[in-house]
């Protein structure tokens, strides 16, 4: 019986860093190669726990670089964080935000539209929140890794405004977009 016990405890202490990786935030990547002037880059992040990253299957077919999800694919947008990443064509991060701000107050003129700044080291990054006259609330943060990477960037994440999860949202969306990097080239193969 000792022995058996003994047994368990090695099987146990074994399987314990699987364990652990398990609960550990998990790679998020995006990829884009060379194009024109524009560099190849790779964006990447860390998943929160329990949450997917797809950059290849979701992503591709709703037409965005990675999308970040909890439990299975719905193809419905609320509680899904999104990266787009897109050539720099606007003068500024400024003209950025404004465009998007015209573009989503043309389609609900009752929305509310507010702005804060985003603390981030490794890049110039702003938010708009936008409150949907359907209920619908969007957080979206565009960054912009610097004039040589050719590319500008944006983070989304849509909740419902009455959701008593949107504060937990919220956080783990942030660290998300503040765990954010920009590389130039190509990604290792995966």
């Amino acid at each position: 019986m000792r022995r058996c016990r003994g047994l368990l405890l090695l099987v146990a202490l074994a399987l314990a860093p699987i364990a652990g990786a398990m609960d550990a935030p998990r790679d998020a990547i995006a990829q884009g190669k060379p194009d024109g002037k524009v560099p190849g880059w790779v964006i990447q992040t860390k998943a929160p726990v329990g949450w997917t990253a797809d950059c290849c299957m979701y992503a591709r077919a709703v037409g965005v670089n990675l999308v970040i999800y909890q439990g299975e694919w719905t193809g419905e947008p609320i509680g899904v964080m999104v990266l787009n990443v897109w050539p720099r064509k606007l003068p500024s991060l400024e003209a950025e935000l404004d465009a998007d701000r015209k573009h989503y107050l043309q389609l609900d003129p009752l929305a509310k539209a507010s702005r804060f700044p985003v603390r981030h080291r490794g890049m110039a990054c702003e938010a708009l929140v936008f409150q949907g006259s359907d209920r619908v609330d969007d957080a979206v943060v565009f960054c912009d890794p610097g004039k040589a990477s050719g590319i500008r960037l944006s983070w989304s994440l849509s909740f419902a405004d009455k959701d008593p999860q949107r504060g937990h949202l919220l956080d783990e969306f942030m660290r998300v977009v503040v765990g954010t990097t920009y590389r130039r080239g190509a990604a290792a193969h995966r």
